[in-house]
């Protein structure tokens, strides 16, 4: 097709919003050319880094409202020329309080482009895709409820069925298959696309997903609320220092020292914090030595265990021991639920804005609420408070997927655990609950959905490597041609980022288990999928 030719098909004229119950505001339809993107695998999550240079497509944006609710959802769409398509579809998932329409979903459709698919995001109607200051609330103690469904379901669905009759409208036909990739918010979306809609997708990538969302939500607040429950606020290397005395600690637990956390469960019950108190640590925020405090050790253990009511009963799950709590590990995410802002000379906390926004506006439901102000009877009342108003709009929680099953449909999911690089904004023992959970109601599961739980990965992805880049195209294989992922290989380096270490990860419930007559733990062709770890002697990699 011509660069003429393209042109005059991609104009508003040529496309319509479709019979979805909708009203379109206005349909924008131009063609990009030159458009170049370095993608990173961190926004492709279970996909490698690429370049998009030079590239043209048609952008095709529908906006368009729910009748009777006054609001304005885009859904945009990039279509690349006709004889570059691979005749795929591909949606991209969100993050935070962003459904999509900003930088990580622009730049995972970068990357479908570079393999001809046409990609879709959506806004949900969202005014502002990094916080909900500016939607959530029609007035003080009233939540806006239809952009908050929009945000929690609907607009995955619509921008899934307008981007596919944009799809047939200009290439005269439909997707041969179509997929959806996403993580953390993303990764929810993905579930709630299976849940709900369980023919919107034929391949879903559902990594690290932000499901059981009320919950969550209240439980990343969890150690600011511990620490402002003892009224006491640790430096942040005294935290970072009890992490690594954790990994040092538990690394060999699994046979082989590589830095990494795979037996965390053992871990948890071998390595108590208080066994770090009163030693001394290098403290950047001192710029001196700082001796390690029992407050900081008992953060430490609180974040661990997960939030818990005043009696002792467990509310939701802690993080993985060698999780990053302050952000200072893991420089390049910045992110932790115990941080403390030490810049005054007193610290004191510093909550993540995601956690803090859920409390003031979608449950306080006032602008003006200080979540630093709340008793913990206060946060637990919140978080059932969230629980009871908001599950069935946010948590994708529901186990039954047999529509999804019955449709044809598969899906992956992955979430960092078990090592330096463990998840540290949303606990993956929240992700096996819901998968084992999927099992007890099908016990089929495996044949459509599975669940790899991987060592050395963050949120979303990991800096020094581990991520499962090749995980997307083994959901392609399964979704196209059957043929299911029994591994997935990864590479990482180590903290010094001179050796390299190849691996596979394993779907649960089997691991990734090291062959000690193999010689060399290093590489990938020494380690097998099996149920149950056997021995292994213990290996130092030189």
């Amino acid at each position: 097709m011509s660069l003429s030719s393209f042109s005059s098909a991609c104009v508003p004229s040529a496309f319509s919003l479709g019979a979805l119950g909708l009203d379109a505001i206005i349909i924008e339809a131009s063609v990009v050319a030159n458009y170049s993107f370095s993608v990173s695998s961190g926004v492709r999550y279970i996909q490698p880094s690429v370049e998009l240079v030079n590239a043209t497509f048609c952008n095709v944006t529908v906006t368009y409202t729910h009748p009777g609710e006054n609001d304005r959802v885009g859904a945009e769409v990039w279509l690349p020329p006709a004889e570059i398509w691979n005749e795929r579809f591909q949606g991209a998932g969100g993050g935070g309080w962003g459904a999509g329409r900003f930088y990580n979903s622009y730049g995972t459709m970068a990357g479908a482009l570079t393999e001809g698919f046409a990609t879709v995001t959506t806004d949900a109607g969202l005014s502002d895709q990094f916080t909900p200051e500016t939607w959530a609330l029609i007035s003080t103690g009233h939540v806006n409820l239809p952009l908050l469904e929009n945000f929690g379901y609907r607009s995955l669905n619509e921008s899934a069925v307008i981007g596919k009759s944009i799809v047939r409208q200009f290439y005269g036909r439909d997707p041969s298959y179509s997929y959806f990739n996403g993580c953390s918010q993303g990764g929810r979306q993905g579930l709630a696309l299976a849940q709900r809609y369980p023919t919107a997708y034929d391949g879903i990538a559902a990594s690290a997903p932000a499901l059981h969302f009320p919950d969550l939500a209240a439980a990343i607040y969890w150690p600011q609320q511990y620490m402002n429950d003892i009224e006491y606020y640790p430096y942040g290397c005294e935290l970072d220092a009890i992490v690594r005395a954790a990994i040092s600690r538990c690394d060999v637990l699994d046979g082989v020292s590589d830095g990494i956390i795979s037996d965390v469960d053992k871990c948890f019950a071998t390595f108590d914090p208080s066994e770090m108190v009163g030693r001394s640590t290098n403290c950047s925020q001192t710029g001196g030595l700082v001796t390690i405090s029992a407050g900081a050790a008992s953060v430490a253990k609180a974040t661990w265990t997960g939030a818990v009511s005043a009696n002792g009963t467990k509310l939701w799950h802690g993080y993985r021991l060698g999780a990053d709590l302050t952000g200072a590990l893991e420089p390049s995410l910045a992110h932790g639920t115990a941080m403390t802002n030490c810049t005054s000379g007193t610290c004191t906390g510093s909550a993540e804005p995601l956690a803090t926004s859920w409390f003031r506006l979608f449950l306080a439901k006032d602008p003006s609420f200080n979540a630093s102000s709340m008793t913990r009877s206060e946060f637990e009342d919140y978080l059932r408070q969230g629980q009871q108003e908001y599950s069935s709009i946010l948590s994708t929680d529901n186990p039954d997927l047999s529509g999804f099953r019955d449709a044809g449909g598969k899906m992956v999911t992955f979430h960092g655990l078990k090592s330096h690089k463990a998840d540290q904004i949303i606990p993956d023992q929240g992700t096996l609950d819901y998968y084992t959970d999927v099992a007890k109601l099908l016990p089929d599961v495996h044949d459509f959905y599975r669940y790899f739980p991987i060592p050395g990965v963050g949120h979303c992805f990991a800096s020094k490597g581990g991520a499962p880049l090749s995980l997307f195209s083994q959901l392609q294989a399964w979704v196209e041609n059957g043929t299911a992922p029994e591994s997935s290989p990864i590479t990482y380096t180590d903290d010094s980022g001179a050796d390299v270490y190849s691996r596979i990860v394993c779907p649960y419930p089997q691991k990734a288990v090291y062959h000690t007559d193999c010689g060399a733990p290093e590489e990938a062709s020494c380690w097998s999928c099996k149920r149950a770890q056997s021995g292994c002697s213990k290996v130092k990699f030189q």
